[in-house]
């Protein structure tokens, strides 16, 4: 059920209508915007249609609207739109009748669970490949802007209808710097990673680490219990399932894929070399230049791009129709680098990558400043134990990716409506509270329908709960994950304003709390369903 949707075919047809009746010449539609004003004196929604085809028909925008205002009238008959104006320069501004608000409530009601799901994805496969850490120590606080918001978007996008697969990409491979660089530490050569639990593990290791040949088994044995912590704490701790953990050392090294893809760069002559280094010809296919595939040192090691070029053919031959990529800032550079790679294998514009910035801690005004080569870092693990999951995954989840941002401690440890989180649930909880209410006062919840009181708090409040279907396809199609976190908040703040203006029980007229509890029911599911596609749970009470 989106509304959006049924308003823009109600609209097409009034212009092929009118085509057909001789009003307008026969053209092909162009594509139109149907938005939500900001105001309500404007509509509840509101098209641009007008302004679009008086580039086609060369007529003034507002005649168009107007004539599209009396078609929509006269062929609608009030079923949909109690009202349509002609605003501004041209647009069209549609109210939505009582009748078909009442409805779409009870729609939604009967949906439950189901309520702002589609089948928009068509079963189209997508693997989201995120957090991809290096297992050389504990998860730090920009670790959680990747790892919330991909689990959030392969929520929302299995939702929509797309057959998710979710991926960490294991950087285990013993030719790895970072692999090396832990194996020296663990030998007693190096410094780098060095933390006290790094210390204990290694102590609990040290009979296996007494038979490592050299750094590379070193590391590899310690970065093997490293990825156990790693996966329980992603598991038990952040609550993110993933389907498949892929290791660069058994799926691409062993298995020879790395070897056969710089066979194949090599003959399709796209390896050439420089200042004793080998070089790939990225700068023809995309990239601002060519980089290096194979170091000049005396392994003639490969740097990172080799392997991630065998992962990448890798996520092609599985089979799957998108490939979602979701990166820390510092492989900001490397964009570019892994979109002209896919021109090999001919698989333009199936990569997109979501780069995620940085994050700073604030605790009482400090700030916390990170680095995990050597050891000071803010465990994601940490952080949970403080505040919560669910106050970590919301307030991670309100900022767009692509800004920085500053997690307020304090602010989301407080049990108080001053915290987002806290009175979103609370709103939840809040209704839960008056739903039991009403049962042990004898009301029918499941059979109650829905119908406008023409109270305008109760109205707004129901417009909210219809927009959720179009927030859910609009982050499917533009994975803005933000929009969700701050759609809850709009519909608590709804609900609330609701509340303080609107009696749901013990009215005059018992209809009205029948109809009120089925709202509120509405509502209800509605936040859950959301709060659900975050990650965070709902409670019945607080």
């Amino acid at each position: 059920m989106n509304i959006k949707n049924e308003i823009k075919i109600h609209i097409l047809d009034a212009v092929k209508n009118l085509q057909n009746e001789g009003v307008f010449s026969h053209f092909e539609i162009p594509e139109f915007e149907v938005e939500r004003p900001l105001e309500g004196a404007f509509g509840d929604y509101s098209a641009n249609i007008a302004l679009k085809l008086s580039k086609v028909l060369n007529l003034n925008p507002r005649d168009i609207a107007g004539k599209l205002k009396d078609e929509i009238s006269r062929s609608d008959n009030g079923k949909i739109f109690s009202k349509a104006d002609v605003a501004g320069p041209g647009f069209l501004n549609l109210y939505l009748s009582d009748d078909f608000v009442s409805g779409k409530i009870s729609e939604a009601k009967k949906e439950g669970e189901n309520f702002g799901s589609s089948d928009i994805g068509k079963g189209k496969k997508i693997l989201i490949e995120f957090i991809s850490a290096n297992p050389t120590g504990d998860l730090h606080l920009g670790h959680g802007r990747g790892a919330f918001f991909g689990d959030a978007l392969a929520n929302v996008l299995s939702f929509s209808g797309f057959l998710v697969t979710k991926e960490f990409y294991v950087n285990d491979s013993k030719k790895s710097t970072q692999i090396l660089e832990l194996g020296k530490t663990a030998l007693g050569k190096g410094e780098s990673y060095k933390t006290e639990k790094l210390l204990e593990k290694i102590k609990m290791l040290e009979g296996e680490l007494s038979e490592a040949k050299d750094e590379a088994d070193a590391g590899s044995v310690l970065a093997r219990e490293l990825l156990r912590d790693m996966q329980g704490l992603v598991k038990n701790k952040l609550k993110i399932d993933f389907d498949s953990w892929f290791s660069e050392q058994k799926e691409l090294y062993e298995t020879g894929k790395v070897d056969e893809i710089y066979d194949f760069l090599k003959k399709k002559g796209l390896i050439f070399e420089k200042e004793g280094a080998e070089w790939l010809k990225l700068s023809e296919y995309g990239d601002s230049e060519d980089r290096v595939i194979v170091r000049s040192d005396e392994k003639k090691s490969p740097t990172y791009l080799l392997p991630d070029i065998a992962y990448h053919k890798n996520k092609i031959e599985r089979g799957f129709d998108k490939l979602i990529n979701i990166w820390g800032a510092d492989h900001q550079g490397h964009v570019k680098s892994m979109q002209a790679v896919m021109n090999f294998f001919c698989e333009k514009n199936k990569l997109e990558v979501f780069i995620t910035q940085m994050v700073a801690l604030k605790d009482e005004g400090e700030r916390f400043k990170l680095s995990k080569r050597t050891g000071k870092i803010v465990t994601m693990e940490w952080l949970v134990d403080e505040v919560g999951i669910d106050s970590a995954r919301f307030f991670y989840l309100l900022k767009s990716i692509d800004t920085q941002m500053e997690f307020d401690l304090a602010l989301a440890k407080e049990q108080s409506e001053k915290n987002p989180i806290f009175y979103v649930q609370y709103a939840h909880a809040r209704i839960a509270s008056i739903l039991r209410k009403a049962e042990e006062e004898g009301y029918d919840l499941d059979g109650a329908g829905y119908e406008l009181s023409g109270k305008e708090e109760e109205r707004k409040l129901a417009l909210e709960i219809l927009k959720f279907p179009e927030v859910i396809e609009n982050i499917a199609e533009l994975a803005n994950m933000q929009t969700l976190p701050h759609y809850t908040l709009e519909l608590a703040r709804k609900f609330h304003s609701f509340y303080a203006s609107c009696r749901v029980l013990g009215n005059e007229n018992k209809n009205i709390d029948i109809s009120r509890i089925a709202l509120i029911k509405s509502a209800k599911q509605t936040l859950k369903n959301a709060l659900s596609l975050i990650g965070v749970s709902a409670p019945e009470k607080m």
